[in-house]
C-alpha cells in the first residue's frame, strides 16, 4: 500500500510543479485546460442552436399569423359524412386584392365587384396515393338552395355553372355545392388571387413550359408563341385564363391549369425555388400575403398539400379531369358543360372510399 505522507507529499509536489509548463504533470492540466474550452465550446453550440431554433420558431410562427382563415367550410350546414383520406380545394379565384388600377389592366383582370373562379382542383390524399381532378368553372350543377343577400329572400335549389356558386356566396357556398354534387367532404380550402400568382410564379424565376401552338387571345391578354419559354407572371396568368383558343373551351383550359400546376410544382421544387410554406423564402411570401383558406388549415396542412401537389407533378399520382358526357350544351344560363354521371359517380365513390382511382377523366366518343 502507498503510505498516505507520501500521498500528501505527492498532492504537495503536484501543487508545488502544477504551474510549470515543463512539469511532468504538466499534460494533466493541459487536458484540464482541454476540457474546460471543450465544455465551453459545447454551451457556444448550445446556444447557437437555441437561438437558431428561436429564429426559425418565430418565423414559423410568423408564417401562421400571416394565414388568413377566413373560410368557414361548415357555414351552410349538411355536409356529408368524413371520408377516408384528405381532400383538399385549390381555387384561384379574380381576387384583385393587392393589384392597383394599372395591374388590373395590365392583366386584363377585368372589372366589377364581386369574385369568381376560373379554376377549381379537388386533390385527394390517402392510402392509395394522390389524385388531382379538375373541376371545369362551367360544370352544370345543382347549386343548394341558399339565402340572397341582395332581395333578403331565400332561393331554392336551382341548376347553374359551378362558379355562379362561388360568385353567389363565395369559398362557402361552392365548397357546399361542391359537396352536395360529389358527395365528398372537402376538409381544406386554399384560395389564390391574381396578384398572388403573379408573385409566386415571378418569385421563382418563371416556369417553363411548352407549347404545341401559337396562343394569341385578347380577352385574358395572352400572346404567346409556339415552342418552348420560360413565362413570367403575367403571361402565366394569361396562359392559364385563356379558353377562347381551346377547341373544348373550359374542358381545354382545364387541361392547361393542370398542365402549368404540375410545371410550376416541378420548377418551386428545385434547389435555390423552394416553395415551401415552412421555409419562408420571397415564393412562400408571395404566397402568404394572397392567400386565403379554411379556418382549421395550418402551416403543416398548407405544406402536406403543396408536397402532394408536387409529387403529382412528379407522377406520383393521377391528373384527371372529372369525367363528361358533353361540352357547349346549351341552357338557360349559358353553355355548360355536363358530368358523365355514371362515371363521375364512381370517381367520386373511389375517393370517398379511398379506394384504386380507375377512372382516366378522358371523354369518350361516341362513333
Amino acid at each position: 500500500m502507498t503510505d498516505p505522507l507520501d500521498q500528501r507529499a505527492g498532492s504537495a509536489e503536484r501543487e508545488r510543479f502544477a504551474d510549470r509548463p515543463s512539469s511532468r504533470y504538466g499534460p494533466r492540466r493541459a487536458h484540464a485546460r482541454r476540457s474546460k474550452t471543450r465544455r465551453r465550446l459545447r454551451r457556444a453550440v448550445l446556444v447557437v442552436v437555441g437561438a437558431v431554433a428561436v429564429v426559425v420558431g418565430g418565423t414559423y410562427g410568423w408564417a401562421e399569423t400571416r394565414l388568413n382563415r377566413d373560410v368557414d367550410l361548415g357555414a351552410y350546414g349538411d355536409r356529408p359524412p368524413p371520408g377516408k383520406g384528405t381532400n383538399y380545394l385549390i381555387v384561384g379565384s379574380d381576387s384583385r386584392d393587392g393589384l392597383s388600377e394599372g395591374d388590373v389592366k395590365d392583366l386584363h383582370a377585368g372589372g366589377g365587384g364581386g369574385r369568381r373562379t376560373d379554376s377549381m382542383m379537388l386533390l385527394h390524399t390517402g392510402a392509395h396515393g394522390t389524385s388531382m381532378v379538375s373541376l371545369p368553372r362551367d360544370s352544370w350543377v345543382t347549386v343548394p338552395g341558399r339565402l340572397d343577400t341582395l332581395t333578403g329572400k331565400t332561393k331554392r335549389p336551382e341548376g347553374d355553372k359551378l362558379n355562379a356558386s362561388f360568385s353567389y356566396g363565395g369559398p362557402e357556398l361552392l365548397v357546399n355545392t361542391i359537396e352536395r354534387n360529389t358527395g365528398l367532404r372537402i376538409d381544406h380550402y386554399a384560395e389564390i388571387g391574381f396578384a398572388g400568382f403573379v408573385d409566386i410564379v415571378d418569385a421563382i424565376g418563371g416556369v417553363r413550359m411548352c407549347l404545341d401552338r401559337d396562343i394569341k387571345d385578347k380577352k385574358s391578354g395572352a400572346d404567346l408563341r409556339k415552342g418552348c419559354q420560360t413565362l413570367d407572371g403575367d403571361q402565366a396568368l394569361a396562359f392559364v385564363r385563356q379558353r377562347h383558343q381551346e377547341r373544348e373551351g373550359d374542358l381545354g383550359r382545364s387541361r392547361n391549369q393542370q398542365k402549368f400546376l404540375s410545371a410550376l410544382a416541378q420548377q418551386a421544387a428545385r434547389p435555390g425555388t423552394l416553395f415551401d410554406p415552412t421555409e419562408i423564402g420571397p415564393a412562400a411570401q408571395a404566397g402568404l400575403d394572397t392567400l386565403i383558406v379554411d379556418e382549421d388549415m395550418s402551416l403543416r396542412d398548407l405544406s402536406e398539400m403543396f408536397r402532394a401537389v408536387q409529387g403529382v407533378a412528379g407522377g406520383q399520382g393521377k391528373q384527371l379531369n372529372v369525367p363528361v358526357s358533353g361540352f357547349g350544351v346549351p341552357t338557360p344560363k349559358g353553355n355548360v358543360l355536363k358530368w358523365d354521371r355514371a362515371r363521375s359517380a364512381r370517381l367520386f365513390a373511389d375517393l370517398r372510399h379511398d379506394r384504386p382511382v380507375t377512372e382516366t377523366g378522358e371523354r369518350r366518343r361516341r362513333s
